[in-house]
């Protein structure tokens, strides 16, 4: 085959371009980021993610659109995490890790035991359980993403999972800011509770984020020390389950980006003034985006089709590691 006629092949190989994704999230970000600023209470964040909901229901973005959408989903929240970790201190980073330590694990036991007991009496499968368990416990999508290839999961049993879990982050960004100011939390006291209580991390910054920058930044620190656990747990749940092959999928669940993080955070003290206050305000912009992203890949119809013994487990499980994160900082006097 001659050199002429291979090449044509090669340039069918090229990547989808992301720009007509990013225009769309574009699009619907900026009017969320200013909303946001007309309505406090909710946030650009959580505004963002509504707008994009409310654009897929009524018009579904081409195909042309996914692979900047997914981009902006994925990739832009994880730049936005990194970005916050210029504009604070490596010390402030390890002191709100190790303080929201103790609350997390409690958090992580309860997860587990309620999903255990609860799914037995609602007569759920096993693995099914340890995935809504894990989801609700750790982090969300990501954790059941990590564990999935560890327990060898039917995919409709992924998808309720999935599912469950989504449901109780939209429910947690809308109910957890009208229920902070309720309980008369501080700010650092709700960062805590939004960090420890609820399961994605792009939910968590929407909620934080809409009490305010401060409860935004704490909560986003102790997410992330939280979403470690996502090694220790899924190398246990291997073992349980000997499962051989568990390791692989370990090391593609550590997630790189809080490594990325803390090295931001290392470098703040040689950072300028002005620099880390232009971080701190690009930061919270990019937060906005990226949630706009999960909005417009959000499949709503997959709710549906989830069935209602998923969906009562993962309120169960929601409530008690909601209900033992507040009463763990009531008896530590965090709230």
């Amino acid at each position: 085959m001659t050199q002429s006629e291979i090449q044509p092949s090669h340039q069918t190989r090229k990547s989808p371009s992301v720009l007509p994704g990013l225009m769309l999230v574009v699009f619907l970000a900026v009017p969320a980021a200013l909303l946001g600023r007309a309505f406090p209470l909710l946030g650009g964040a959580v505004i963002g993610m509504f707008l994009g909901i409310a654009c897929r229901l009524l018009l579904l973005p081409s195909e042309r659109c996914q692979p900047g959408i997914r981009f902006a989903s994925r990739q832009l929240l994880q730049y936005s995490i990194v970005a916050l970790g210029f504009s604070l201190p490596l010390q402030q980073v390890a002191s709100t890790g190790l303080h929201s330590l103790p609350v997390s694990l409690v958090t992580l036991a309860v997860a587990f035991l309620v999903a255990v007991v609860a799914g037995r009496a609602l007569r759920i499968s096993g693995k099914l359980k340890v995935l809504i368990g894990a989801g609700t416990a750790i982090c969300g999508g990501s954790a059941i993403a990590a564990i999935t290839p560890i327990l060898r999961q039917d995919e409709h049993d992924t998808a309720y999972a999935l599912s469950t879990i989504f449901l109780f982050n939209v429910a947690a960004v809308m109910l957890f800011p009208t229920m902070g100011k309720w309980l008369g939390m501080t700010d650092a006291g709700f960062g805590l509770w939004a960090g420890t209580a609820i399961n994605d991390t792009s939910s968590v910054v929407a909620a934080a984020y809409a009490w305010n920058n401060a409860a935004g930044e704490y909560a986003t620190i102790v997410k992330l020390t939280r979403a470690m656990m996502i090694v220790p747990v899924a190398l246990v749940i291997g073992m349980l389950y000997h499962q051989g092959r568990g390791n692989g999928s370990v090391r593609r669940s550590v997630p790189w980006f809080i490594v990325l993080f803390v090295a931001a955070s290392a470098t703040n003290q040689w950072l300028p003034d002005p620099l880390t206050h232009t971080v701190r305000l690009v930061a919270p912009l990019l937060i906005i985006g990226a949630l706009t992203a999960v909005g417009l890949s959000t499949d709503v119809a997959r709710l549906r089709r989830a069935g209602w013994r998923p969906l009562v487990l993962g309120l169960l499980v929601w409530v008690s590691v909601a209900a033992s994160s507040l009463l763990m900082q009531t008896v530590t006097g965090s709230l």
